[in-house]
């Protein structure tokens, strides 16, 4: 028998996976209800309300699980339940019908001036004139990210006779002729499309995504939606083109601060608002319950959870003989993301030497959580790494091989996609760490962490003196660097290191060098 204590006023409907359990004993209250032993709770159920915190988990030493029914989990002390060796789970699919049919109610409701004409009659006018709105069909719909949520978006679209183009540098082509969609650049969405909505993460990339520079360059009488995150769109800029006439009209359902206060898009009569809403509705709040409530079973039924937001629980024996290994992969996954930042189908991770004697398995689903990173708006981990990479059309394989490049181990790995790939070769050498030794094709030797720079250039006399000279002139000081080159006067690579993360102007002004190919910035 375990117990379970769902709080935060969590439906009993959507427990119905854990009630059907004989070996499950499941309380619904409060925290601080006097009939709930919490030192005996193995599994904790809650919503946005209760603050899963270090006090809270010392009160609960039996605990094994805490599972978020939603998204979110900023009320959940992630760090604290790793240490205790507590999986967290939460609900990522539960929303995604319902914002997505928030943001397609958002889209109509601005195009028909709906919200105002309401507000109109409603006060006693009758002014049918002055509410002339647009049709959907035969509109452009740009996309600016083509996730689940997007994924959804397109479809409504396309139903309603609009044409979808898409801009997400991790789609393919092969992925975005399945959805019906056209994959176009950045610049073709904000040149071309009607209406824009973004549904992205807010990273340090996409916060500002579209600000003073790239609202200039949409077409006049654009609308815009944001029912993703607060600050992917600058909130000051859209006001500005809104005032200015550049821009039509904005939906908005998330805000930099929520509420929203004193927001001068909230005086602007063209934009109209809702609190939040994107996953309010009995439907989300029912499938994200009976989500975890399932994961919960999962759990218990020791079987894998999909959707863990933190590292599993392992021996302590296990955890330091793979460690440094799942380290490794870790990092190379977020290399090989970040410097082929491109649509992959495949990847293919190669083991070799001591390493081909381990889990696998599992270091390959950290690799996994490492290339999926900063590519999707939620946590990866090596529980569900595999069932993202299937969610998203990405194959995945592993090999192993008796060449092990003259290293005790390698890991090798192989990104492909529309035509291109990128590989990359790294070793673990005791009592001197993690190495990468190869990018795609280029010997090279560099300790991957920090804050570095991933230059692609051809070999010609100054490049590297012209790049040490823009940084020097700017006061950024170099800590390392390491370059690689097949031949002379061809194709060569460089990998610098920082104290701290290049400014994007800084980037910009090294990638406008000549004979630079690409650059990308990174930190792991």
């Amino acid at each position: 028998m375990f117990h379970v204590l769902a709080v935060d006023s969590i439906k009993e409907e959507g427990l119905q996976p854990l009630l059907e359990m004989t070996e499950a004993q499941v309380h619904m209250g409060r925290i601080e209800d006097d009939a709930v032993d919490l030192s005996k709770v193995e599994a904790l159920l809650v919503r946005s309300a209760t603050s899963v915190d270090a006090d809270l988990l010392d009160s609960m030493p039996s605990l094994k699980i805490v599972a978020r029914a939603g998204v979110g989990v900023d009320n959940i002390d992630i760090t604290e339940a790793t240490k205790r060796g507590i999986v967290v789970v939460n609900a990522p699919d539960g929303n995604t019908i319902s914002t997505a049919e928030h943001t397609f109610a958002m889209m109509a409701s601005l195009m028909r001036n709906i919200p105002q004409a309401h507000s109109s009659v409603k006060s006693g006018e009758w002014k049918r004139n002055q509410f002339i709105g647009n049709e959907l069909f035969g509109k452009i719909l740009g996309i600016i990210g083509m996730g689940r949520i997007g994924s959804e978006l397109a479809k409504r679209a396309r139903v309603f006779g609009m044409a979808v183009k898409v801009f997400d540098p991790f789609l393919t082509k092969e992925r975005a002729e399945v959805l019906g969609v056209q994959l176009s650049t950045f610049e073709e969405v904000l040149s071309e499309a009607d209406i824009i909505t973004v549904h992205t993460p807010l990273t340090k990339e996409t916060k500002g995504l579209l600000n003073e520079k790239t609202l200039s360059q949409t077409k006049k009488g654009v609308y815009l939606l944001n029912c993703a995150r607060g600050g992917i769109i600058d909130e000051a800029a859209l006001a500005h083109f809104i005032e200015k006439g550049h821009v039509a009209g904005a939906a908005l359902d998330v805000f930099v601060s929520e509420p929203p206060g004193d927001s001068p898009l909230l005086q602007l009569d063209s934009v109209i608002v809702t609190p939040h809403l994107g996953a309010s509705t009995k439907e989300a709040q029912l499938n994200v319950a009976t989500q975890v409530a399932q994961e919960v079973r999962t759990f218990f039924e020791n079987k894998p959870v999909a959707n863990s937001i933190n590292l599993p629980a392992m021996s302590k024996e296990l955890y330091e003989k793979i460690q440094p290994f799942h380290q490794l992969a870790k990092e190379m996954g977020k290399i090989v993301s970040e410097c082929h930042n491109k649509g992959v189908n495949e990847l293919t991770v190669t083991y070799s030497g001591t390493a081909a004697e381990l889990e696998t398995s599992f270091l390959t689903k950290a690799l996994l959580a490492g290339f999926f990173d900063n590519r999707i708006d939620k946590k990866v981990n090596e529980v569900n790494a595999i069932h993202i990479a299937k969610e998203r059309g990405i194959m995945v394989g592993e090999k192993v091989t008796g060449n092990s490049y003259g290293y005790a181990n390698t890991l090798t790995v192989t990104a492909r996609g529309d035509g291109e790939s990128f590989t990359a070769r790294g070793t673990y050498i005791d009592h001197y760490g993690p190495r990468i030794v190869n990018l795609d094709g280029f010997n090279i030797d560099f300790h991957p962490s920090g804050n570095l720079l991933y230059i692609q250039h051809m070999d010609r006399p100054g490049v590297i003196g012209h790049v040490g000279k823009i940084l020097g002139d700017h006061g950024v000081n170099i800590a390392t660097m390491q370059v690689g080159r097949k031949e002379a006067g061809g194709e060569a690579i460089m990998v610098l290191s920082f104290d701290k993360p290049l400014e994007e102007k800084m980037i910009e002004k090294l990638e406008a060098l000549q004979d630079i190919v690409t650059i990308n910035g990174f930190t792991l």
